[in-house]
């Protein structure tokens, strides 16, 4: 009576352990994966392409600007409009990684994780329906505002600082006449018929949109990669 018993329920697991591992299955999702993980990695370079465009364009500028008494901080202003476009198009770029890298995730949560763990019921859920849908019709996962935000956060936050660093300490070497003081670096400012207020409005406009957005964007997202935490065991090899 006990093997009539326990007869069905090994078969049913034999099975479903065999769907599990099916030959076919296994290879079209491997390559798959391995399809769309080299997708993600060609838009990762172009990442890296953009983030050093801004290093090389801020880092030339800077040396310009403090080689030659002669030229205007105002530069800096340049020095910033282009850093801000590449951002913009840094984060465009960013958009479609994370759209493909979000497949990549689906396939390792609901794909492999099962396969490691040698458990079917991992499999259980829509992420099938999820991936053949935007395969059909591929989409963006996060918004323009956010992708700004993570890059920002990631790389740019440390170069539209050193440039601010730069812009001050420009104008205090090179200034025509002694800084002692809030009214004399505000007259500094000043660079042929671009009043200083204009100049201010720039400056200060730059550092609270720059720090603005990192903060909020920190705040409302979790990013790619979490902290370790007190639900996780620490990893250690």
């Amino acid at each position: 009576m006990a093997n009539e018993t326990h007869g069905p329920t090994d078969e049913s697991t034999l099975s479903a352990q065999s769907g599990l591992y099916d030959q076919g299955y296994v290879n079209a999702m491997s390559h798959f994966y391995r399809g769309e993980l080299s997708r993600i990695m060609v838009w990762r370079t172009r990442l890296d392409t953009t983030t050093n465009w801004a290093v090389t364009s801020s880092t030339a500028i800077i040396t310009i600007a403090f080689s030659n008494a002669g030229v205007p901080h105002l530069i800096f202003f340049f020095n910033l409009a282009i850093v801000w476009i590449m951002l913009w198009i840094e984060a465009r770029r960013y958009r479609f990684y994370d759209a493909f890298r979000a497949r990549v995730r689906m396939l390792e949560a609901h794909f492999l994780v099962p396969m490691i763990m040698e458990n079917r019921n991992l499999l259980q859920g829509e992420w099938k329906k999820l991936v053949c849908e935007d395969l059909i019709l591929p989409s963006f996962k996060i918004g323009k505002l956010e992708a700004v935000g993570r890059r920002l956060k990631r790389n740019y936050v440390f170069i539209f600082i050193l440039i601010m660093i730069a812009w001050v300490m420009k104008i205090f070497i090179h200034a025509k006449e002694p800084i002692d003081g809030i009214p004399a670096f505000y007259r500094a400012l000043r660079v042929g018929h671009i009043p200083s207020w204009l100049v201010a409005i720039i400056f200060v406009g730059t550092l609270a949109s720059v720090i603005g957005i990192t903060i909020y964007v920190g705040k409302k997202t979790s990013g790619e990669i979490s902290e370790f935490g007190s639900h996780r065991s620490l990893w250690r090899i």
